[in-house]
């Protein structure tokens, strides 16, 4: 009698949400020593496509099926593939999906998956730009009521083109770096000068990242239209946050040291691609756009997406953000981020800014959930009005795949350490 075939990582189990119908890439090295080498051998990066619990190493599966993509995929960085723009990654995805799919690959394709529990996951790119927006009305109307009560809780542009700042990109991090408390000048409004230390206030942003691919040249700007032309995929991005070192330095020009420390985001990045069942319709817009912003024209594709986030801290699930009610969507704040003449570069990142919903429980920051630390969260730990050393926070989603599918992005978790003395 014939045996049972032999299961292989291949063979995934019905409803993975790393099947064939997502595969997310990143950046991965051979042992968990977290190597940083590059130079060809064991320990160097590679490309890698996740499929269920395993990583293909896409360089390798290239050169020994013969693919006239092992220049972009036999390479340390996402870079190379992200600047060759959108018809290329369409092709590699579809090269990668028959990969493995077609069962006359199998064996080819076989020897280069590798169990993620084996492996050592990097920055999958080199950050280029980093711009972090405020496109969350939820957000932007809680912060606006609990700092500014006898004022409107949206500022009067805030309608009128999606808000954001020019960020620090050289300490944005992979998930599983620890977060090092920062330090800087606090002063609370009672007090009679300013202090310095470490952070009393740390908090998390749980936002979404936009990997930015194919460039553009400074000095015009990019469309509405062309925004899927521009945008390789997304990950989860936490966006943390000193409150106390922030508030005391943001007037007049803005974040700096408070939010400079650390940005961390996931170390798979999802295409577009394979979000498509997922997009929706931003919300009604109730002030009139000008037209480089406005999404009302009925050729453009949806901008917004069905993500469905949870926030976990020590385990202990605090709040579960959706995603789809996101007032701006990332073809408005690409298009408002280049009309000004600025430039895109393969590796640009730009955030969406804390994702809050309308409910208690969908709010994105502990200043939100715990109201400035007026109402401290109760957790089996212990109460937690912001954050404490030793605090492990991870961010995670999934969105509607295709035929009922779900598609999984990468978890972006993140422990706090003690600043140094």
């Amino acid at each position: 009698m014939a045996g049972t075939p032999e299961h292989t990582p291949l063979d995934l189990p019905e409803g993975d949400p790393f099947g064939p119908h997502n595969l997310p890439y990143g950046v991965f090295s051979h042992g968990t020593d977290g190597a940083e080498r590059t130079d060809g051998a064991d320990g160097a990066r590679r490309v890698g496509v996740r499929l269920g619990d395993h990583v293909l190493d896409a360089g390798a599966a290239a050169a020994a099926l013969g693919s006239p993509y092992v220049s972009l995929l036999a390479r340390p960085s996402l870079n190379p593939l992200l600047a060759a723009g959108r018809t290329t990654w369409s092709d590699v995805r579809r090269a990668l999906t028959a990969w493995v799919t077609v069962p006359a690959h199998r064996e080819t394709v076989l020897p280069f998956l590798h169990p993620l529990s084996s492996v050592t996951l990097h920055l999958p790119f080199d950050v280029a730009d980093y711009v972090d927006f405020y496109a969350s009305e939820n957000h932007a109307s809680n912060l606006g009521r609990l700092f500014r009560p006898d004022e409107e809780p949206l500022k009067p542009n805030w309608k009128h083109l999606p808000v954001g700042y020019h960020g620090r990109a050289g300490t944005v991090v992979v998930s599983g770096t620890d977060v090092v408390r920062p330090s800087g000048q606090r002063k609370a409004p009672a007090d009679p000068a300013p202090v310095f230390g470490p952070s009393v206030r740390l908090d998390i942003e749980t936002e979404v990242g936009y990997v930015v691919g194919a460039p553009s040249a400074q000095g015009t700007s990019v469309p509405l239209s062309a925004y899927r032309d521009h945008v390789f995929g997304l990950c989860l991005l936490n966006d943390w946050s000193a409150r106390d070192i922030q508030s005391w330095e943001t007037v007049p020009l803005g974040p700096h040291l408070g939010k400079s420390f650390a940005t961390s985001i996931s170390a798979w990045i999802t295409p577009l691609d394979a979000l498509d069942a997922a997009r929706v319709p931003a919300p009604p817009r109730t002030v009139p756009l000008l037209p480089y912003l406005d999404d009302a024209e009925p050729a453009l594709d949806p901008a917004g997406y069905d993500l469905r986030i949870t926030v976990s801290l020590n385990g202990h699930v605090i709040s579960e953000p959706p995603f789809s009610g996101m007032y701006w969507t990332g073809a408005q704040m690409l298009a408002h981020m280049t009309v000004g003449g600025a430039s895109l570069r393969p590796g640009d990142l730009y955030g969406s800014g804390t994702i809050s919903g309308t409910e208690e429980n969908e709010r994105g920051s502990l200043i939100e959930i715990t109201w400035n630390g007026q109402r401290p969260l109760e957790l089996p730990d212990g109460k937690r009005g912001f954050l404490e050393d030793g605090d492990v926070v991870t961010l995670s989603a999934w969105a509607p795949g295709p035929d009922g599918t779900r598609v999984g992005l990468g978890d972006v978790t993140g422990r706090i350490v003690a600043a140094p003395h």
